[in-house]
């Protein structure tokens, strides 16, 4: 027989799975089981999946639920792995836990290049992989370079079509192809998620700001968020919102709901801060938002794509500077909003619905700073990057890349080649810090 386990860390990867069963993306097993990994940075506060408003509607697809944070407690989900010589022994612990026997497993998880996907992944030396993706950063390159004994099982990539015509580059290193999970399945899901008993407050027609909790990720500090915060809140009142919803980020802290609270009473603006744990799409099928707003969220594209609700962006050009190191893998996610949406600011834009690139336009793009990212993952990217690059960087195409990481990459766009060989000088990198301690003290002197 054979047992298929499908690990879950999220409402949303969830409802991704749910309907890539419904869809008949996976084949017939005797047994499919759930396992929820409860990722939070303090998951004895933060509810699990299973626990969450909306899972009962999901919960019939699978025959068992199990707990990883309970299989490994007491070790945290995101920091353990098992040590190479230990699997065959965890692998042993885990069938007699889960009354495996001697069945065949095959495994659907996502993230597969940190834990605890790639820890299970490792336990199951031979199981078959499916990855599945549920956001943006599918369109990007793997994060780091992953195990061969690990990447060379996975047989293909799940994700959504959430930019029509826009392949995504995970994996591609591999050879893994990518699936699509039906559209009109996943809206389905969504729809049973949305009629599923839950109190939310009662707002028509509002402008819904989507928190991300940007400071947790060390992209952004606390105090620089609650000003993103206002500004998403300040520029949908310009455009004459009065009723706003915040939708904070589940584990984001209280006060960034309290500052903007205070924010909407000096603007003179009706703000709702949602305290229930719920998928944003629930949101725009309840309360059909007339604006939805956020940095890059992947709801603000869901919102567009799958809904027709209008929507507007907000900090991407601080985070494209921000993100370090550059192939941090939230880039790509900033990149695609950044380029195809419009700007909070931009009324007209804003208002007509304007889009930015073109699919073919924002692949080239993609790839281009997928190459950027991870060069020694996707080498075969190189010419295309040139190409980009050569034709296309100016003053909009600019932000989407560091000068110094094209320049160590001799590509085009960096410094020009006859004065590389100043990077490389040990004397002009010994001066560089003196020069920059200067700099702080005339602008000091001057104040």
């Amino acid at each position: 027989m054979t047992t298929q386990i499908f690990m879950a860390s999220t409402l949303y990867g969830t409802a991704t799975l749910a309907a890539a069963l419904d869809a008949g993306c996976f084949a017939p097993a005797g047994r499919r089981l759930l396992l929820v990994s409860n990722n939070a940075a303090t998951p004895e506060t933060t509810p699990a999946v299973d626990e969450l408003p909306g899972f009962e509607r999901l919960r019939g697809r699978f025959d068992e639920v199990a707990s990883w944070n309970e299989t490994i407690f007491p070790f945290h989900p995101g920091g353990w792995a098992p040590r190479p010589e230990d699997a065959p022994l965890w692998e042993r612990f885990l069938r007699a836990a889960w009354g495996l026997g001697d069945d065949e497993v095959s495994l659907a998880v996502e993230s597969i290049q940190v834990n605890p996907a790639l820890g299970l992944a490792q336990i199951f030396t031979d199981a078959p992989l499916t990855v599945y993706a549920d956001g943006l950063m599918s369109y990007g390159p793997t994060r780091n370079k992953l195990d061969p004994l690990v990447g060379t099982r996975v047989e293909r990539l799940l994700h959504l079509d959430l930019v029509p015509g826009l392949r995504p580059l995970l994996l591609t290193e591999f050879g893994v192809p990518a699936q699509l999970v039906p559209t009109p399945a996943f809206t389905k899901v969504l729809a049973e998620l949305a009629d599923a008993d839950m109190r939310l407050p009662e707002v028509e027609r509002p402008a819904l700001l989507l928190g991300q909790y940007l400071s947790a990720l060390d992209i952004l500090s606390a105090e620089e968020e609650e000003r993103l915060h206002a500004e998403m809140l300040r520029g949908v009142v310009r455009l004459g919102h009065r009723r706003v919803v915040f939708k904070p980020h589940p584990t984001a802290p209280a006060r960034f709901s309290r500052l903007l609270e205070a924010e909407a009473d000096r603007l003179g603006a009706e703000l709702t801060v949602l305290d229930a744990p719920v998928l944003a799409e629930v949101l725009y099928q309840r309360m059909r938002p007339a604006l939805v707003t956020g940095c890059f969220s992947t709801a603000l594209i869901t919102a567009s794509e799958l809904y027709g609700l209008p929507v507007a962006r907000a900090g991407t050009g601080l985070l494209l500077d921000r993100l370090t190191p550059f192939e941090n893998s939230n880039r790509v996610p900033v990149t695609i909003v950044d380029a195809l949406l419009p700007e909070l600011t931009d009324r007209d834009a804003v208002a007509e619905g304007r889009r930015g690139q073109d699919t073919e336009s924002l692949g080239e793009l993609i790839r281009a700073v997928g190459f950027a990212m991870q060069p020694r993952i996707l080498p075969e990217l190189r010419q295309d990057a040139e190409r980009c690059l050569s034709t296309r960087l100016d003053d909009r195409t600019r932000r989407y890349f560091k000068r110094k990481r094209l320049t160590s990459l001799g590509l085009p766009g960096g410094v020009p080649a006859r004065l590389a060989f100043l990077l490389r000088s040990p004397t002009v990198r010994r001066a560089a810090p003196r020069l920059r301690r200067l700099r702080r003290l005339r602008r000091l002197v001057r104040r």
